[in-house]
This record gives C-alpha cells, sequence and structure tokens, in this order.
C-alpha cells in the first residue's frame, strides 16, 4: 500500500468525503463523489434492494436525489497497478491552504523567551518542488507544515480561518504574520497569532461564541459554496481532532432469497437493472451488457421482468421499517437450516438442537435462551450517505436511521449524484435468539426497576442538550442484551483466538407500540472484505473440529493446537502450546505470530464450546446478581 493510499472500509467510514487526512507533505480533504475516478472497471456495484429502497427514500425526502433517478451502490475505485492501467483514485484538494514555517525564530515575550514561525499561505510557497517549502527574503528556504487549526459549523461545512481578519478585526493589512509558541504543551492558551505591525490574538480568544465569525457554507470536499448558504457561527477546529467527521454508515445484513433459481440470479445483478422499467428495456439490457446477457441466458424477458418486480415491491415494503426486523425474522425462525450451503450464498445458518448447547449436567438456568444459530456465512453490506461534525447524529436503537436533524445536521457527500460508496463483507458469527417472556418477567423484578430508575435519570440529564425532542430510550431490555454481549465479545476474543476489534455486534431489542420487548436476541460475528472462499475453508475445517472436539479435549494431558493457514498456499504447519501457558497468554502469542508472519490463523478449539462456556458463566453470575444487567 502506498502512503497516499487508504482501504475500502476506510474510506466508506473514517476518511470519506469531507474528511481531512495528513499526507507526508500536507493535509488535503477526501473529494466529493464527483471527484472520484470511477471509469472503466475501477468499481462493481454492490446489489442490495433493501439497502438501496431505503437510502433512496432518505435523499429524496432531503431533496438530495431527484424523483426521476434511481439510487445504486457502489465500491471505491481500485486499482491492481498492473503496468499500462490507468490510475484510478480519488481526488483530494489541498485543506487548509495556511502553512506554519518548521524555522524556528527566537524572540523574547515580557522577559520570557519565546518561539514563533512564520505563518504562510498556499500560493507563497516556492511551486518548484511541489510547494514544499516557503523562500524567505534573504534566500532561505524552510518547509512547511499545515496549520492545526481551522474553522467549521454545525450543518458540515468547513473553512479555513481568515487570520489577517481575526487578528486585525476587519481592517486591511499585508504585514507578515507569525505563530508565537510560549510553553511547550502546544495548549491553545499559550499560542498567540502575530503580526508585523504589532496587532496579536491568541487562540484562547476563537473558543469564544461567534469570535470566528459566520459561516460561508464553503464546502472544500465539493470544491463549492452551499447554495442555500449558512448563517450558524463558526467554531474553532483542530484538524487531527476525533470530532471534526462522523461518518453516517447504514449496515444490513443480507437475507437469503427463498425462491427459485430465477429470482436469485435476477437479485445478484438488480443494481445493473436499476433503470429498467419495461420488458423491452430488460432486453436492451441484456443487449449492451454481457454479464447480463451470460447470466439470464435461458430466460425469457418476460420472466426476468416480472422477477425483478418482486423483488423491488419487497425492498419497497420492508424499506419502510427497520431492517432489523427482517433480520431477527429469519434468524428466530427456528428453522433447522436457513439459507443455501453455497460458496455464492449471502447467508447460511443453522439452529443449533438444544442439547448442543445446553447440556443436562449444567446447574444454570438457560430458560431464558429460545435457541442458538450458528451463522456459518453472513453478508454485510455498509454504505456511507453523509457525515456531521463536533458530535455524530443520535443513533436509534432499532436500527433506524438516525434522526440528524436533533443536533446537528448531516453534510451531503456529492453536488449531484445518483450512487453512494458501499462495501460488502463477509464473515459468520452466533445468534442468540432469547425468550421476550422471561426478559419482559426480568424487567418486573425489583432490582431491575431500580435499576431502571437510575438508568432513567442519567437519560434525562443527557436529554436536555437537545433543543428539540431528544431520541427515544432504547430500553433497559437494551440494557441488558448490549451489556450481556460485550461480555460474550471479552471472552470470545480470548477463547476463539480473535482480536476484540475484528468482533462485531447487532443488538436486536425490538419492542412493540406497548414499549414491551418483542423480539430479543443478539448477532455476534467477525465480517472481513476478503473473499469468501476463505471463509468457506475455515468453516469447513471448523466443521470437521466440531466433529471431533469432544475427543480432542477429553484428554486433558494432550496440549491445545493452533493452526496457522499461510494467506497465500493455505499450506498448514502446527504450533504447540504448552498446557502449562494460561488460555488467555496462549491467545496473545497466536495473535503476536500472527501479526508477524502476516497470516491469519483459527484455533484447535470450536467456537461453540468456548461460547457456551461463557454464556453459561455470564447467564450464572446474572441470575446470582439479582437482576443486574451483566457483570463487567
Amino acid at each position: 500500500m502506498t502512503k497516499n493510499a487508504q482501504r475500502l472500509s476506510q474510506v466508506v467510514s473514517t476518511f470519506g468525503p469531507g474528511a481531512m487526512v495528513d499526507l507526508p507533505t500536507r493535509s488535503v480533504v477526501i473529494g466529493g463523489l464527483e471527484l472520484w475516478d470511477m471509469r472503466g472497471g475501477s468499481f462493481t456495484t454492490i446489489p442490495e434492494p433493501r439497502l438501496t429502497m431505503r437510502l433512496e427514500q432518505l435523499l429524496k425526502s432531503q431533496g438530495r436525489l431527484a424523483d426521476t433517478k434511481h439510487l445504486s451502490l457502489r465500491t471505491p475505485p481500485v486499482t491492481d497497478g498492473r503496468p499500462g492501467q490507468f490510475l484510478a483514485g480519488i481526488a483530494a484538494p489541498v485543506f487548509p491552504a495556511w502553512f506554519v514555517c518548521e524555522q524556528v525564530e527566537t524572540t523574547t515575550v515580557a522577559g520570557k523567551p519565546a518561539r514563533r514561525r512564520r505563518l504562510v499561505r498556499w500560493q507563497d510557497l516556492a511551486p518548484a518542488g511541489g510547494r514544499r517549502r516557503f523562500v524567505f527574503d534573504n534566500g532561505d528556504k524552510s518547509e512547511v507544515t499545515p496549520i492545526r487549526f481551522v474553522c467549521a459549523c454545525e450543518n458540515g461545512h468547513l473553512q479555513d480561518i481568515d487570520w489577517r481578519w481575526i487578528v486585525h478585526e476587519g481592517q486591511s493589512c499585508q504585514e507578515p504574520m507569525w505563530m508565537e509558541e510560549k510553553g511547550t504543551s502546544a495548549d491553545p492558551a499559550d499560542m498567540t497569532i502575530v503580526c508585523g505591525c504589532g496587532k496579536s490574538r491568541s487562540l484562547q480568544e476563537l473558543f469564544q461564541p461567534g469570535r470566528l465569525g459566520n459561516c460561508r457554507g464553503e464546502r472544500p470536499w465539493l470544491i463549492d459554496r452551499d447554495p442555500n448558504g449558512c448563517g450558524q457561527k463558526l467554531k474553532l477546529l483542530t484538524r487531527t481532532a476525533t470530532n471534526t467527521y462522523f461518518p453516517q454508515v447504514y449496515t444490513v445484513i443480507s437475507l437469503p432469497t427463498e425462491e427459485d433459481d430465477l429470482t436469485r440470479l435476477v437479485d445478484s445483478v438488480s443494481d445493473e437493472l436499476n433503470d429498467v422499467q419495461s420488458i423491452q428495456e430488460i432486453a436492451e439490457a441484456k443487449r449492451f451488457n454481457s454479464r447480463l446477457r451470460a447470466t439470464l441466458e435461458g430466460y425469457s424477458d418476460d420472466e426476468i421482468f416480472a422477477r425483478l418486480q418482486r423483488l423491488r415491491e419487497g425492498a419497497i415494503v420492508e424499506a419502510g421499517g427497520s431492517p432489523k426486523v427482517s433480520e431477527f425474522d429469519v434468524f428466530a425462525s427456528g428453522r433447522s437450516e436457513i439459507g443455501q450451503n453455497s460458496p455464492t450464498a449471502k447467508l447460511y445458518a443453522q439452529t443449533l438442537p438444544r442439547d448442543a448447547w445446553a447440556a443436562s449436567a449444567t446447574r444454570v438456568n438457560l430458560s431464558a435462551i429460545k435457541n442458538v444459530i450458528a451463522v456459518h456465512r453472513l453478508r454485510e453490506v455498509s454504505c456511507l450517505y453523509g457525515f456531521t461534525r463536533f458530535e455524530a447524529a443520535p443513533t436509534s436503537a432499532d436500527g433506524e436511521l438516525e434522526d440528524i436533524q436533533l443536533a446537528v445536521r448531516g453534510a451531503p457527500l456529492a453536488q449531484d449524484a445518483d450512487w453512494l460508496p458501499a462495501i460488502e463483507q463477509f464473515g459468520e458469527g452466533i445468534f442468540i435468539h432469547f425468550d421476550e417472556t422471561a426478559i419482559r418477567e426480568w424487567l418486573t423484578r425489583n432490582a431491575t426497576r431500580g435499576r431502571h430508575d437510575e438508568l432513567m435519570a442519567g437519560y434525562g440529564h443527557w436529554s436536555t442538550r437537545f433543543s428539540g425532542q431528544a431520541p427515544q430510550y432504547p430500553g433497559t431490555a437494551y440494557v441488558l442484551l448490549h451489556s450481556l454481549s460485550h461480555a460474550l465479545m471479552a471472552e470470545i476474543a480470548l477463547d476463539c483466538g480473535y482480536p476484540a476489534s475484528s468482533l462485531k455486534e447487532r443488538v436486536y431489542a425490538l419492542s412493540g407500540q406497548d414499549g414491551a420487548p418483542q423480539r430479543c436476541g443478539i448477532l455476534i460475528y467477525t465480517a472481513t472484505a476478503a473473499h469468501r472462499a476463505r471463509l468457506a475453508v475455515w468453516s469447513e475445517r471448523r466443521r470437521d473440529l466440531h466433529k471431533s472436539s469432544r475427543a480432542h479435549w477429553s484428554d486433558q494431558r494432550s496440549a491445545p493446537t493452533i493452526q496457522f493457514a499461510p494467506i497465500t498456499n493455505r499450506a498448514s504447519t502446527v504450533a504447540t502450546v504448552p498446557p502449562t501457558v494460561p488460555r488467555a497468554t496462549a491467545a496473545c502469542l497466536s495473535r503476536r505470530r500472527a501479526a508477524r508472519c502476516g497470516i491469519y490463523f483459527w484455533t484447535g478449539h470450536c467456537w461453540c464450546r468456548p461460547w457456551q462456556r461463557t454464556m453459561r458463566r455470564c447467564l450464572n453470575q446474572l441470575s446470582v446478581s439479582g437482576g443486574e444487567a451483566c457483570p463487567r
């Protein structure tokens, strides 16, 4: 990976359009979608009708997408770096345009030594060498670094600070300016902007409301100004702070298509049929698209259009509600097999028999769990549809889109684009379906009610920060499931060899109109952008281990083995951890070894067994604690 490259997942999350990124020589802001090089085969479309239809409704309601257009999901542009192939990428305008020279001048302020550095603009830099140096009047040259401070507003607009206007309070002056530092902590109180005319301004004063003036609606990632203008007061923003960019990402778990082969084929190419509105257009699309023609060969245009209409109608119905409802209903269906066990399947899971995870010899009461579902293969699609600054938009516990009008306003990714950046990741995990009746009974306990009152008091204090209506309280049932989910994830990271950062969760605590929980479950999974074939090999080996896991662990004198499979040729080598090494230490050793070798690994014990032990231990502590949500 080159110095100026980002991963696909980073572009759809941390470093999307509007985010500031430090490069080796300067700082840039990631350009909007119009500045993405989407020529030729630099991208692929991602078919996910549920997600596409939901975001299309959102953008049209906000005026960001014309009523006559249809939304599509695309991956960011990628290139394989082959000789002679054009390099697809994302244009990133330079921002900020003010720089500080690295050459330090010493001076004395109020009898104390101070350091100061010249403050210069982009156009003042020497063109030779890519504008990396400033040439002083005496011929000396100095490297420059972008200034640390910019300003923004709650609408997401971003602009340079007009340092001359700030120092001179609107008066014209062309004398040189310096950034003067008195201390060693880089605190704004110890930093002052000094002009050659004698005027100065402490950076501490810039935190005062309205001191930076009104926002002009500048959007450097789109290289324009907001046509609607902006009347917000500007706020000081540190360029490298975490509150400069909060991505708004919508994520769904792909669900299987429980119909015939034609429906599955049409679903796989639905993104390329977005603009098709008639049977005649099906024929035209097949004529000019060789992939469509090969995929749908052998089926009539009438049949293809009928399946396409059925998929759209289903997506419209699901787009009106939370995606978590559909996902929960699929996982909690109780079917022995969910989806198809094929390499191209979006979802394949098995509902485990109760005796596989609830042993009769255990003393823990597991009646609060209805089913445990082993998810062998899943597909997660995440789409970036906006961002905020200063604070993240309030999230919804039921999986709905954030209500971005409550505290901050989301900024657009493009001026007029009919697509959004998205990525698909493949993984596996486990889903735990809880008995909703048991959860409702737990909520009626005195200890639980006391804890609920404490949480509501905290929620009431937090909600006062909103000028309008605050986001709804997610519910104490959500707190219970979320706490248990994190306890399980911590144990899985140790027992199963997964780094904690690679585990994800989806908490299903969906309530009815009366506020009582109606759907309760936890999905813990790991997903990666790597090809699904790796996961298929992993699942196959894990299934083989599951058959012999009882015999493997029956002999306590044998040491557990950790299999390491290189990504390139999958040739296995075995590293044995001595039985005297604690399990947590062994997991750490395994992670360090994998990091050095550049390989992925899986532990010699089956997922179900450590998760079974962890679940029993957490539930046991839960029942003993007298109603606490979950032990830390």
